[in-house]
């Protein structure tokens, strides 16, 4: 059987290659005027589809759990069956090299209660394409996960942290306190003056048990595995700007499980 639909495309070839008016070609093939101007709508399912393609394409690290999450906030899908569902179909699995690692027991941090009561700072390395390593060291808020700020630097010193930790002070409290690792840092006399004129305390977390600072260690698997891994960086510029673009998206839109998936931000704003 012969469908309007399937009538179309000849319609449309008569009226562009023959100069036909739309009347006369859909009069020639039995088409209605009105079928052929005719476009379904896509369904809630196309679009969601469609939506999470895209995310999954932007955000190549989510699973489909973060991308339920956004997909969620835009009023495209409910739960999460039906996000799996089409992330099955689609092919959309992440893929991830398992990395051979050592368990410990991990030890619970107090909780805060607030924001800018107890942050954790922590160093994470990386190289140019020229071979160069620079650092970054990561600062976040144990209370809503947020990256409260980062440092792109071929070397950082302790009188260098001093300072990055001053600056982020001129635009938010400083905590009450920092957890950090014994690094030579975080044990320089730069940073000892440090807390002596800011009052905030240096909280050191026993050796080799980075399980200890487990807010920052987080954090740092997902910068590494969402940012770094991501890019080639041919420049310190412009690791600085895509690493800055990462951690405005951190704070601003991607989900965050421990908080009900909402973005840091959104979490602070809330328990506000």
């Amino acid at each position: 059987m012969v469908t309007p639909a399937s009538r179309k495309p000849v319609v449309r070839y008569l009226i562009e290659h023959h100069g036909i008016s739309e009347r006369a070609a859909c009069k020639l093939t039995g088409v209605s005027r009105t079928a052929f101007r005719y476009t379904a709508k896509p369904s809630g399912d196309d679009v969601a589809r469609e939506r999470l393609k895209e995310l999954a394409e932007k955000y190549k690290a989510y699973g489909y759990l973060l991308l339920h999450a956004l997909l969620k906030r835009e009023g495209l899908v409910v739960n999460r069956k039906h996000t799996y569902r089409l992330y099955r179909e689609e092919g959309l699995q992440v893929r991830t090299k398992k990395r051979k690692r050592l368990y410990r027991t991990r030890v619970q941090l107090p909780e805060p209660t607030t924001i800018n009561q107890q942050w954790s700072m922590d160093f994470v390395s990386d190289q140019l394409i020229n071979g160069r390593r620079f650092r970054v060291p990561n600062v976040t808020d144990n209370f809503n996960r947020e990256l409260v700020g980062q440092l792109v630097a071929f070397s950082i010193s302790g009188d260098r942290v001093a300072r990055f930790l001053s600056q982020l002070g001129e635009t938010r409290h400083l905590p009450e306190r920092i957890v950090v690792d014994n690094g030579s840092e975080f044990t320089s006399k730069a940073m000892f003056e440090w807390t002596e004129d800011t009052g905030t305390t240096l909280q050191f977390i026993q050796p080799g048990k980075p399980t200890q600072n487990a807010f920052v260690e987080s954090l740092n698997g997902k910068f590494r595995n969402e940012c770094l891994n991501q890019h080639w960086f041919r420049s310190l510029d412009e690791a600085e700007q895509i690493i800055s673009d990462w951690r405005e998206n951190y704070n601003s839109i991607r989900p965050h499980s421990s908080l009900g998936y909402l973005p840091p931000l959104a979490f602070a704003q809330q328990a506000a």
